[in-house]
C-alpha cells in the first residue's frame, strides 16, 4: 500500500483542491432541498437518493468539484466519502469543468469491435483535442467511456448525457459536429428491433422523434 501511495498508477486526487465556487455560491435554493427531500422519502435510506440529488447539483453547477459532493452529501444525509465514491464512478457526473457539449464515444467491446476507436481517434483529430480535453471556444468535450447499452447499433456515442448516435461514421461525425455548432441537438432516436417490424408493425415507442433499423455493424475503418 505504501508504494501504491509513493507511485500511483494514476494522480492521487488533491485531498484539499482551492474551491471552484465561493460559500455564498455553494447553496441549494428552497425548491431544490424540496426536490432533494422528496428524492430521499423513496428509499429506504437516504443514500439511496445520492445520485438523483448529484444530478441535481450538476445541473445547478454545471459539474462537480469536491465542496459541490459535499453539499450533496450534508442535504442527503449521508458521509463524503461515500457520495465521492459514487460521483468519480460515473462518467455522467462530470468532475471538471466541461464544454457545452459532452461528446461521450463509447469504446466497450461490441463498439471498439466495430470502429469505437477510429471514430474516437477521428473525432480528436477534427477538434484538434484529445479525450478529457475541451476545444478553447468551450462547445465541445470528448470522453471515452464503457458501455452505454447499445452494443446493436455499435459504434455509438452520447450527446451531453442526451440523446445517442447510433452507427456512426466519419460522415455522421461531420454532420453531428455542424449540426451542434448551429445549436441543434440530435433527436432522440429509436433503432427498431426486427421483431418490432414484424410482430407489432413497426416501432414500440410512442415519444420518438426518429427511427432507425438495426443494420449489420460496419467492419472497423482505418482513419488516417
Amino acid at each position: 500500500m505504501a508504494d501504491f501511495i509513493k507511485n500511483p498508477v494514476v494522480p492521487l486526487p488533491d485531498r484539499s483542491p482551492e474551491p471552484a465556487f465561493s460559500e455564498e455560491e455553494l447553496v441549494f435554493t428552497e425548491e431544490e432541498k424540496v426536490q432533494i427531500a422528496n428524492y430521499v422519502k423513496q428509499y429506504p435510506t437516504p443514500d439511496g437518493a445520492v445520485m438523483r440529488a448529484l444530478w441535481v447539483a450538476q445541473e445547478k453547477f454545471g459539474y462537480l468539484p469536491p465542496e459541490v459532493i459535499q453539499l450533496v452529501a450534508e442535504e442527503v444525509g449521508m458521509p463524503y466519502a461515500k457520495a465521492y465514491g459514487v460521483a468519480t464512478f460515473y462518467t455522467q457526473y462530470y468532475k471538471q469543468p466541461v464544454g457545452k457539449f459532452v461528446l461521450d464515444v463509447c469504446t466497450c467491446f461490441s463498439c471498439q469491435f466495430c470502429g469505437g476507436y477510429d471514430m474516437l481517434h477521428y473525432l480528436e483529430d477534427k477538434l484538434g483535442i484529445h479525450k478529457g480535453e475541451t476545444t478553447e471556444d468551450g462547445l465541445f468535450t470528448i470522453q471515452e467511456v464503457e458501455c452505454l447499452g447499445a452494443c446493436g447499433s455499435a459504434p455509438m456515442l452520447q450527446v451531453t448525457n442526451g440523446p445517442y448516435v447510433h452507427n456512426l461514421t466519419t460522415a455522421k461525425l461531420d454532420h453531428l459536429i455542424n449540426e451542434l455548432k448551429q445549436g441543434r441537438m440530435p433527436p432522440f432516436v429509436s433503432v427498431t428491433l426486427p421483431q418490432d417490424e414484424d410482430e407489432m408493425g413497426g416501432n414500440r415507442r410512442s415519444d420518438a422523434e426518429a427511427v432507425d433499423m438495426y443494420q449489420a455493424p460496419p467492419l472497423p475503418q482505418t482513419v488516417k
